[in-house]
């Protein structure tokens, strides 16, 4: 009668040590999804805010301060590709829309589709720096030798002027690197 006892919590025992492991495998998977969410509505680790047309119309200028902003651009080894900035500096008015142009181009011999993921540095103004439109919301797919102008609409908001983290930041990186996507959409 007792081996059937000790036949029962080791049964327990081991559903239990199932379901943990079922548990931290889901969790594993859900990691990398909701902690871009995270980043995403809280500007997290230099994550962009998205706003819609309307939201923007609502920010008012800030009268006589003014931010730099340095473009960066990368593109993976894995991508035959040519990506930069039509400029690499500007320096704008905080809480007013201005627009830079990157130029990507495949310099492949086939069409090849490719996604952005962006950053921006110092990662206390990542909450203020907000983009309206930009081609790295979408995937984006190049012929053979083609050459695109994308645009990224943005605004800096005039509350990074009242956090005292971010209202000494007097220049802002916005980083895009482009990464090939494979056909299964499994990423890269």
């Amino acid at each position: 009668m007792q081996w059937i006892s000790r036949l029962d919590r080791n049964v327990r025992t081991a559903a239990w040590v199932g379901l943990i492991a079922v548990a931290m495998t889901g969790l594993g998977f859900a990691a990398v999804p909701l902690y871009r969410i995270f980043c995403q509505v809280t500007g997290f680790a230099g994550t962009t805010m998205r706003v819609t047309e309307a939201e923007a119309e609502q920010i008012v200028v800030a009268d006589g301060k003014t931010i730099s902003v340095r473009f960066d651009s990368n593109v993976s080894s894995n991508l035959p590709w040519t990506f930069r900035p039509e400029r690499t500096r500007d320096t704008i008015s905080i809480g007013a829309r201005d627009m830079m142009i990157f130029v990507a181009r495949n310099d492949s011999n086939r069409p090849i589709t490719g996604s952005a993921t962006f950053n921006v540095t110092p990662s206390q103004a990542g909450p203020y720096f907000s983009k309206i439109q930009c081609f790295c919301f979408t995937e984006q797919t190049l012929q053979p030798g083609q050459e695109i102008r994308m645009p990224v609409v943005y605004y800096v908001d005039p509350k990074i002027l009242d956090d005292p983290d971010a209202r000494t930041v007097k220049e802002i990186t916005l980083s895009y690197t482009f990464y090939p996507v494979d056909e299964a959409g499994s990423g890269r």
